[in-house]
């Protein structure tokens, strides 16, 4: 590997051009590694490779012989972004033969992709007449010369595809994602974690290199220790098994041992740590496990976390840096309390690549009115500080360099957007009646401290669930009594009078507190969660409710316990509550007056909706967990998420029975799930006999607008005879109603 070093660095120091030094590279590369045939292919602007250079083939091939994308084994090597290793090329299903090459007597092929910040920039090859496997040393032969390539090709170095490959990075493009907060923002990129670029590839001085490897090493274990001894992360949890399980990576000899050897082969520590991070994901992408492909996540954050320790980039994210006044912020992954790190006033939108529209940062996006877009695949690889872009957090897409044409379009959209929002501002305080005089009551949903402000805006009738445990995930210790108390007060403080339904503690599932200790489960959405840790754990249960209860004073308070199975669960909750008001009685001053209620979403509730409706003040239904337990389809995986529709015949049945059971025992019925907040799913709630909502602050408006055009006694009639009649969705016809009777949804 050394004299391949010597050798490629020899070339680059020439005054040659761009293309001679292909040309000397794949000649060099085809002595050295006895190949009678080495090839370096380069992407173009249309996704097509070129043959650039080549050592064996024809050489009247060169820049005449274009593969399409995907096409042939080189093509899916580019495609794939993965080495491709094959002793019988010729015979392979996706062979792709070209005459004009004169390559069909070559039997092996191995073919690397030439890959500069995780963007494809082409594909080197080499070939043998004898079929043979190529091995490891031949592999990292041939990454560690597509590194160099890479660098003269984005150097600009490369007549006819210098200006091709930057111009792939100025493109205009779109990725798909999953609105989680919706708004647009138009601004431009900032990454959460900056990209390290690997520039400097060939070492002047080995030992310095390794002893600059060494170094940053050793600050990347203590940096893991240090986090793994923080207060908040030392009990034993299953977030504390994922870090044992990532610093069990950073100290892997196997790991440490191939960064080594590649210095010791002539590359700097930058460059051994990138060939090594690509060579170790192109072998784990080749796995189907899910296991491997989490690793990798954590092989590439742990690779990308080196780089920044050798580049002395080690100042964390870029929330504490000159932020943009437009800033759309870009993440692999982002977790709530370090998106409150950033500075609201700059912060338009923001992409994550792995969040869903459950997810925490979800929320505190939705709170902090922030356009968001999750499950944005490969968004990282793309983009670049400064980019442009455009999130547009209602049909879940990320422009990124948009064209001038789509930027005008977007503004367009921005400003009727204003325009309806400045509709839903004047409606603020209307009240929500429909046609024919019925009030509907209109909540909001929060959990933070900065949702409260919204009730005020958007003149709704209060909060009809306030989020407990979004208090508890930010805190990196658990709240005490004193903590908990000074924030349910200022709550209340800020609601103004109006009702607020304090939702206890749901913890568990995919809500993790790192300072409590959890048990490994293999299905934990339906596990120890919610109610039922509060019961098994009363003394936190019972701290909790104390708290509410010194935070109301003399006032009146609203208690739902959530994920509720059976009234026996509902019986032993509300013990506790009672037992917690004897003491504040004696403490005095206790509450006027104290609701509890539950939230509907375990199934089992609709078979012993009688009993549950005799126990409780107030049910609010949870359509979000009810629904997708109903249809066993977790509503935050996107391969099932969308397998139902909240407006099916079934999905509305069980909610009229819900409705029918709370009229018979006259017990008050809210519904806070995410259907609430869409126009059409509010209408035919209200349709079904709901006439309280809680939703999100920015659905306000256009619910309430909804409302205020609605008929309930047409609409009753006609979604009853749907119901009867009626299979699978619901929605044409509801959509097609709204239309003949001019309701605005």
């Amino acid at each position: 590997m050394r004299v391949i070093m010597r050798r490629l660095r020899a070339i680059m120091a020439e005054p040659s051009d761009g293309q001679a030094r292909l040309d000397k590279i794949v000649k060099q590369i085809a002595g050295l590694m006895v190949a009678e045939v080495c090839s370096i292919y380069l992407r173009r602007q249309d996704g097509s490779l070129e043959l650039f250079a080549t050592e064996g083939l024809n050489t009247s091939a060169v820049h005449n012989t274009r593969l399409k994308r995907g096409e042939g084994l080189v093509g899916r090597c580019a495609e794939l972004g993965v080495p491709v290793n094959e002793p019988e090329a010729s015979s392979h299903p996706a062979f792709s033969y070209r005459p004009e090459t004169g390559e069909e007597i070559y039997h092996s092929l191995l073919a690397v992709p030439i890959l500069r910040g995780g963007a494809l920039l082409g594909v080197l090859v080499v070939q043998n007449r004898t079929p043979k496997v190529y091995s490891e040393e031949d592999v990292e032969v041939l990454e560690t010369t597509a590194m160099v390539i890479a660098e003269q090709v984005v150097a600009g170095a490369v007549a006819g595809a210098g200006a091709a490959i930057a111009a792939e990075r100025t493109l205009p493009t779109m990725v798909q994602g999953e609105s989680i907060s919706d708004g647009i923002a138009l601004g431009h990129i900032v990454l959460h974690e900056p990209r390290v670029v690997v520039t400097n590839l060939i070492a002047d001085d080995v030992e310095a290199e390794q002893a600059r490897l060494e170094t940053a090493v050793q600050a990347l274990q203590s940096s893991l220790d240090d986090m793994l001894g923080h207060e908040g992360l030392a009990r034993a949890g299953e977030h504390r098994e994922v870090l044992e399980t990532y610093r069990m990576f950073a100290h892997d000899r196997g790991w440490l041992k191939r960064m080594g050897d590649a210095v010791k082969e002539g590359l700097t520590a930058e460059a051994a740590v990138e060939r090594v991070q690509n060579s170790m994901r192109a072998r784990m992408m080749r796995q189907n496990d899910p296991y491997w492909r989490e690793r990798q996540r954590d092989l590439d954050d742990l690779s990308d976390r080196l780089l920044r320790v050798l580049a002395g980039k080690t100042g964390g994210t870029a929330a504490h840096s000159d932020l943009p006044g437009d800033t759309i912020l870009v993440a692999r992954t982002l977790g709530p309390a370090e998106l409150l790190d950033y500075d609201r006033a700059k912060l338009r939108g923001l992409i994550v690549e792995d969040g869903g529209s459950q997810s925490h940062v979800a929320i505190v996006a939705k709170a902090l009115g922030i356009a968001a877009i999750g499950q944005a695949a490969g968004v990282i690889e793309r983009v670049s500080t400064g980019d442009a872009a455009i999130v547009d957090a209602e049909s879940g897409q990320v422009h990124i360099r948009p064209s001038p044409e789509v930027v005008n379009a977007y503004s367009d959209k921005v400003r009727f957007r204003a325009r309806r929002q400045h509709k839903y501002a004047a409606l603020r305080d209307v009240a929500p009646v429909t046609k024919d005089g019925v009030r509907i009551a209109l909540h909001i949903n929060a959990g933070l401290l900065v949702d409260m402000p919204h009730l005020a805006e958007s003149g709704a009738d209060g909060v009809g669930l306030f989020r407990t445990e979004l208090q508890f995930m930010l805190s990196p210790t658990l709240p005490r009594l004193d903590k908990q108390t000074e924030v349910y007060r200022a709550i209340i403080a800020q609601a103004g009078g109006k009702p607020v339904v304090f939702r206890t503690l749901d913890i568990g599932g995919d809500k993790v507190l790192p300072y409590l200790r959890r048990h490994g489960e293999e299905n934990p959405a339906l596990g120890w969660r919610a109610v039922r840790m509060s019961l098994d754990r009363p003394a936190l249960f019972r701290t909790q409710v104390r708290a509410m209860l010194r935070a109301v004073g003399e006032g009146e308070l609203k208690i739902m316990v959530p994920m509720v199975s059976t009234p026996s669960e509902m019986d032993a909750a509300r013990a506790l509550i009672d037992k917690e008001m004897e003491l504040a009685r004696k403490r005095g001053p206790a509450p006027s007056c104290v609701q509890v209620g539950t939230m509907l979403e375990v199934p089992s509730l609709l078979y012993d909706l009688d009993a549950l409706m005799q126990r409780v003040d107030f049910v609010s239904v949870g359509s979000n967990d009810l629904l997708q337990f109903l249809f066993a389809a977790d509503r935050a995986n996107p391969l099932v998420a969308k397998r139902y529709d909240t407006l099916s015949v079934a999905a509305l049945r069980v909610l009229r029975q819900i409705v029918d059971a709370a009229a018979r025992h006259h017990v008050p019925l809210n519904l806070c799930g995410e259907m609430a907040g869409r126009p059409l799913e509010a209408m035919a709630l209200i349709g079904l006999g709901f006439r309280s909502l809680s939703v999100s602050p920015v659905s306000v408006g256009p619910v309430k607008t909804m409302i205020m055009s609605l008929d309930i006694a047409r609409l009753g009639e006609h979604l009853r005879a749907l119901l009867d009649s009626g299979r699978g969705t619901l929605r044409p016809e509801l959509e097609k109603f709204a239309e003949g009777d001019s309701i605005e949804i």
